[in-house]
């Protein structure tokens, strides 16, 4: 009888040995094979680097990003042991290049605490490295100091470690290639990688890091002798704070914590918490518990100072959270996260430890502190009001439809279509060209919503404006999923929520402000990639009866340049606003799918979003002038992800 051939047998079972399931697999380790896990290798090696400075081995990290795609880490730590490991027989340099879960950080003989807990860092780079070279050196290693190389190729050692010339430096070197052949880009954002080495200089104070691309000839070095107040200051850049920030730490059943925090004048909140230097983006037990503690502080110290006996309400997490900018950094000997890309900690332990010591610090501070507390109660009682001014105005504009999806914008043209994946919808600047991009659209997958009118800058206002803004409203009830804590990605109208302004100073403005919206009251929307900006041409330029477009003003010069013999024969006509662009102009430069350019709006990082957001649309102007005038000649400012 003839074997079926869906039969499951033994020998239908795979063993993936070395570095394979790696390869098989890499979104297991690395999270993607996109931009994010592309660089996320440069995180794990980074991270080694400074588990090195945080036992007091390393006091200088090295980024290099080279011009052939390649980027090398390098530390001046103890570096790594090349002598034979008892039980592999081969060198220690080789096991933990080539072998999952070998390190020296599952006991706390050589690492206290670290960031990278399961030893698979540097072998899964190498794993998913076209190529990885690693250098070594240290008196530990070698009394002479000498240098030991070892090079591999998809993980395989192309040879045994070659022991070369002596040296006075001393630490690791790792430099690798990503494999194109697994990854979908092997490309490496200058900024990205700058935002998260100023991001652990921050936290840990004195540490210095130096990045350089030899792309563009950059360099710079993060240096903080001012620690984590230092990254509160640098957070809180265009705000204005309502006191300096507040600095306590202790250490209790091992568990390290150090928290800075500070006031300011908006009406957002930024807490940013850390584990053993991991950015734990959910949050987990340590942040939870300095929630509860704050919240808990400020409630009793309002209680015994009779500051809400006129009040028929008591401060939510919210309420006490408003204004406030606060980084949290714990340092757990036994972490556990969810995953290696580590997100969350879930440490129950920490919880209470956190947060009896935060009760314990914000009391003493509140005592010797008053005017403080009170400028930060009163704060949060206005806090309080405007929520309660919010339910009301959320009950309005929910019998007006407009959070629910009960009725639709009179100026909105919808699509057709209902498979949302598919629909789009274009935030059109002014009615004139809302007009053209109504006639010039798909009407089955492409919906037009004009706007008019200068918008509500949100930075600057509490969600009871936002509510009763005319001119968000709109926009609040064609998307159909509700604003701020309320908000629900499910249930959003459009795959897409593509921002349509003028190619012009004004039109800028106008992106600015929706997208300070859209970050601070729907920013599921930008984490899920839903929303682009619309790259609509600046000239159009005539040459007989051939008409050609330019986006900006090098596109225009290059074809002059090209064609134009000195402007001869030649007309240029700058478009002043998307209104003088017909139907069918609007839809073959800036609307048809198939030759349209969009950008993606995105943050690679929450911190410096943050930063950025709170620096251009908040009250402060000084930061704004001082960027201006450093960047002036820069032609542009790029707010949008790739």
């Amino acid at each position: 009888m003839a074997e079926a051939p869906d039969q499951y047998r033994a020998d239908n079972i795979q063993v993936l040995k070395g570095l394979e399931a790696v390869r098989k697999r890499p979104a297991m380790y690395i999270g993607d094979t996109g931009v994010k896990g592309v660089h996320h290798l440069i995180w794990e090696l980074v991270d080694n680097c400074v588990d090195e400075a945080m036992e007091g081995h390393c006091d200088l990290i090295r980024v290099t990003l080279g011009e052939d795609g390649s980027v090398s880490v390098q530390d001046n730590g103890r570096g790594i042991p090349v002598d034979e490991h008892s039980t592999e027989k081969r060198s220690a340099l080789e096991v933990v290049m080539t072998v999952l879960h070998a390190g020296g950080k599952f006991d706390k003989q050589n690492y206290a605490v670290s960031g990278g807990l399961h030893g698979v860092g540097l072998s899964v780079v190498n794993g998913l490295a076209a190529w990885c070279e690693v250098e070594v050196s240290s008196k530990l290693i070698d009394r002479d100091g000498r240098v030991y190389r070892q090079r591999y190729q998809r993980g395989v050692p192309e040879s045994g470690i070659q022991v070369g010339e002596s040296t006075d430096v001393t630490g690791t070197m790792i430099r690798f290639k990503p494999d194109d052949t697994i990854f979908e880009t092997v490309d490496y954002s200058q900024e990205t990688v700058a935002h998260r080495l100023r991001e652990l200089a921050f936290l840990n104070r004195g540490l210095q890091i130096q990045l350089k691309d030899e792309r563009n000839d950059y360099e710079e070095t993060f240096h903080y002798e001012g620690g984590i107040e230092a990254f509160v200051n640098y957070i809180d850049e265009g705000k204005s704070q309502l006191h300096p920030p507040v600095l306590f730490g202790g250490e209790r059943d091992g568990v390290w914590v150090e928290i800075a925090l500070a006031y300011n004048d908006s009406y957002g909140q930024s807490v940013f918490s850390y584990v053993n230097t991991i950015h734990t983006t959910e949050g987990g037990t340590h942040e939870t518990g300095f929630r509860t503690a704050l919240t808990r502080c400020l409630n009793a110290y309002a209680a015994k100072n009779n500051l809400l006996k006129s009040e028929k309400f008591s401060l939510s997490g919210d309420d006490t959270r408003e204004g406030l900018t606060s980084v949290i950094s714990t340092k757990v000997p036994e972490p556990q996260f969810e995953g290696q890309t580590k997100e969350k900690l879930g440490n129950s332990e920490v919880r209470g430890i956190v947060e009896s010591l935060v009760s314990e610090k914000l009391n003493e501070f509140f005592e010797e502190n008053p005017s403080v507390v009170k400028r930060i109660l009163q704060k949060a009682i206005e806090a309080a009001r405007a929520r309660e001014a919010a339910r009301k105005a959320r009950e309005l504009v929910r019998r007006k439809g407009v959070l629910e999806g009960g009725g639709l914008p009179g100026k909105l043209l919808d699509c057709s279509s209902n498979e949302k994946g598919e629909t789009e919808i274009f935030l059109v600047e002014g009615d004139s060209a809302g007009g053209s991009a109504a006639q010039g659209r798909n009407r089955e997958f492409q919906a037009i919503l004009p706007l008019w009118g200068k918008m509500l800058n949100v930075e600057r206002a509490r969600i009871d404006r936002v509510l009763s803004n005319d001119k968000l409203q709109p926009m609040i009830m064609a998307l159909g999923a509700n604003v701020g804590e309320d908000f629900d990605l499910e249930k959003l109208r459009y795959g897409k929520i593509i921002v349509m302004a003028d190619a012009d100073v004004d039109g800028s403005h106008i992106r600015s402000l929706l997208l300070t919206f859209c970050f601070r009251y729907m920013r599921p929307m930008i984490d899920d990639s839903r929303v682009y900006i619309a790259q609509p041409p600046l000239f159009l330029i005539k040459k007989g009866k051939r008409e050609d477009y330019a986006f900006n003003e090098e596109e225009r010069d290059s074809y002059l340049e090209e064609h134009g013999d000195n402007g001869k024969g030649v007309t240029v006509q700058r478009y002043k606003g998307l209104g003088e662009m017909n139907p069918e102009q609007l839809w073959s430069t800036t609307m048809d799918p198939e030759t349209r350019t969009l950008l993606k709006v995105s943050h690679e990082d929450a911190m410096e979003a943050e930063h950025v957001f709170s620096m251009w649309m908040g009250d402060d102007v000084s930061p704004r002038r001082k960027f201006i005038e450093e960047h002036a000649l820069e032609a542009e400012v790029d707010v949008s992800g790739p």
